[in-house]
């Protein structure tokens, strides 16, 4: 499938509008579970997801939970290329957990696992980055070593780093400065240690 650089483009986060009234279309995915992302204050998008049945990476999403009756699927920019993300994980596209912000910052969702053994990223997936933390969460220990390892990872001061509150207890979202979200992206799946 190609898309051309004519096809329709949301706003929120540039992926292709493809109107299954207007264009036939034969996806090799699998379902990748639904999510629900905050747009601004108050504002909620549900989202289900697929993924591609080779690499498991997000190709797209819809906003209805039955295929046959969703009007509009949205592929993510860069999802579909001629280069397997397999063969070179830094090619794949910058998965939709990283995102630029505007003023050059980058939003990271980040998934908190304390009192591990170790501090380290265990995963970079579409949905989110799993970070294992060994300090308790208790009195915000885990968010200043969590603050603390991502700085090492990124190359960051703490200074360039805000952490705010997910939608979960076990979430958050970091949000850094200086670097653009392919530099994170690579930075992250450097340091991933499954």
């Amino acid at each position: 499938m190609s898309l051309s650089p004519k096809m329709p483009k949301r706003k929120t986060d540039k992926s292709y509008v493809l109107d299954k009234k207007k264009h036939l279309a034969r996806l090799n995915t699998s379902e990748a579970g639904k999510v629900l992302l905050k747009r601004g204050e108050g504002k909620f998008e549900k989202q289900y997801r697929m993924n591609c049945v080779g690499c498991e990476l997000l190709v797209c999403y819809r906003s209805e939970e039955d295929l046959e009756s969703a009007s509009f699927i949205y592929v993510v920019d860069g999802a579909l290329s001629s280069i397997a993300a397999e063969t070179n994980p830094q090619d794949a596209p910058v998965p939709p957990c990283i995102s630029q912000l505007e003023g050059g910052l980058v939003q990271v969702a980040i998934e908190v696992e304390d009192r591990s053994q170790r501090s380290a990223i265990t995963r970079v997936n579409a949905d989110d980055v799993r970070v294992t933390i060994a300090a308790p969460a208790a009195r915000g220990e885990a968010n200043n070593e969590l603050l603390e390892f991502m700085g090492k990872v990124l190359g960051l001061k703490l200074s360039q780093m805000t952490l705010q509150r997910g939608w979960n207890n076990k979430s958050k979202l970091l949000v850094v400065e200086d670097l653009n979200a392919r530099q994170v992206y690579e930075k992250l799946l450097e340091a991933a240690q499954p």
